[in-house]
């Protein structure tokens, strides 16, 4: 059985301020419930959700500011008094690894309380957290799964797709998800289904490191108040 790795102390001091961040930092999708932790990332894919609306399921996404981990739990807490849900994902309108301590604290916090917690990382982990390894650490605190966006079969395509901020980025992709699965964490690759996407030099990379895949529905623009997680992030 993993065991939780410790939390730094800073973060277990945090006080949630008065006022609330604008832009919803916890939200609900399907059987899911979903965190929006920070609306920085380290690419600017070219179909991404943020290109053309604010939010997804009806909730903007737009933070003024980056939740604290006290507010993030008392919101997730909130949240499940509305009724059950099959698991907690790391997925809003930013890459979650761009806040690594926030996302073991409360990795943690859910494994303690036996809810399953998912990963959506673009899996630039370890390029924006260097010196630590990220799988490792993720597994320590009890992480289910992971869900990798590779979105292209080979780097060059990466690149003109994802326009990633770190040069050499696509291997390193591969690397987290195979890392993930030395860790015994469920890892999913997954690619969006855009015109010319190689869905099936996607699937087979993510069959023959074993790990699962996915392709994701291309959403396309049709009012700021309309997308559905699931289609492109």
């Amino acid at each position: 059985m993993r065991r939780p790795a410790h939390v730094p102390a800073s973060l277990h001091a945090v006080t949630a301020p008065a006022t609330p961040p604008a832009g919803a930092i916890v939200y609900r999708g399907g059987r899911a419930v979903y965190l929006n932790i920070t609306n920085r990332c380290s690419c600017a894919c070219e179909f991404c959700l943020r290109e053309w609306t604010d939010g997804v399921y009806g909730e903007n996404l737009v933070l003024d500011r980056e939740p604290e981990l006290d507010e993030l739990t008392q919101a997730i807490e909130l949240e499940f008094l509305d009724g059950p849900a099959d698991e907690v994902v790391f997925c809003g309108f930013g890459e979650p690894t761009m806040r690594l301590d926030l996302v073991l604290a409360v990795t943690e916090w859910l494994q303690l309380r036996r809810i399953r917690s998912r990963l959506d990382t673009n899996g630039h982990g370890a390029l924006l957290n260097p010196g630590v390894d990220v799988p490792a650490a993720l597994a320590a605190v009890g992480l289910d799964a992971v869900t990798v966006s590779l979105n292209a079969a080979d780097p060059e395509s990466y690149d003109l797709i994802c326009r990633p901020t770190f040069a050499k980025s696509y291997r390193a992709v591969l690397q987290f998800a195979e890392q993930c699965l030395r860790q015994d964490i469920e890892t999913t690759l997954t690619a969006v289904d855009f015109p010319g996407a190689d869905l099936e030099g996607c699937a087979a990379i993510a069959g023959a490191m074993g790990a699962g895949f996915r392709a994701r529905g291309l959403a396309s623009p049709r009012g700021r108040d309309h997308a559905e997680k699931g289609e492109a992030r």
